[in-house]
């Protein structure tokens, strides 16, 4: 019986020791830039108001030194604030786990070479969407602001996580030794 289980064992073991260490890991470097917002939390502040900016919404970063958030104001207020949290780095955290967890299984190093970069790219792409999308809701339909980013932007940027995954395990199939019924 522990031979049926044992791989789906090393995979959540592998899971599970790739993200308490990146997490640890993530956790110290977040420690040593409190009380500030640290690099990637800034980053992703700065980028969303170049895309709203961009769109003509007249916004800018306001760094607080004391706090580790960004805020994301417009000329005469702040509309959203962006804490460590929002950076999308756990997220990708959890995407790598996976994908070392089942790269165990499956030894297509060429494959990560492109895929984890393109999956990280997307990942952060969707968090900017995000954190754009939460900008005219916080300016425009502030009621519905906390329902929006608990709950539906979550569950669409794991939504993303989970068909990137599940990509992966497609690119990573071997094709089936069964003849093909014609």
């Amino acid at each position: 019986m522990w031979k049926d289980f044992k791989p789906a064992f090393r995979f959540l073991l592998v899971f599970v020791m790739c993200y308490v260490v990146a997490n640890g890991l993530y956790g110290i470097y977040i420690a040593r830039t409190n009380p500030q917002p640290d690099f990637f939390t800034r980053l992703i502040s700065n980028q969303t108001a170049v895309v709203l900016n961009l769109l003509n919404e007249p916004a800018h970063t306001i760094i607080r030194l004391k706090q580790p958030l960004v805020a994301i104001s417009t000329p005469s207020r702040v509309v959203l604030d962006v804490y460590e949290g929002c950076n999308g780095i756990n997220v990708m955290i959890v995407f790598l786990a996976f994908i070392a967890a089942y790269q165990s299984f499956n030894q297509s190093k060429k494959k990560m070479i492109w895929f984890v970069p393109m999956g990280i790219l997307i990942i952060w792409t969707t968090n900017i969407i995000r954190i754009f999308l939460l900008y005219f809701v916080a300016s425009y339909y502030k009621i519905y602001f906390y329902f929006v980013h608990k709950y539906l932007f979550t569950l669409v940027l794991y939504a993303i996580v989970l068909l990137l995954w599940w990509w992966w395990i497609r690119l990573n199939e071997k094709p089936s030794k069964l003849p093909h019924a014609s």
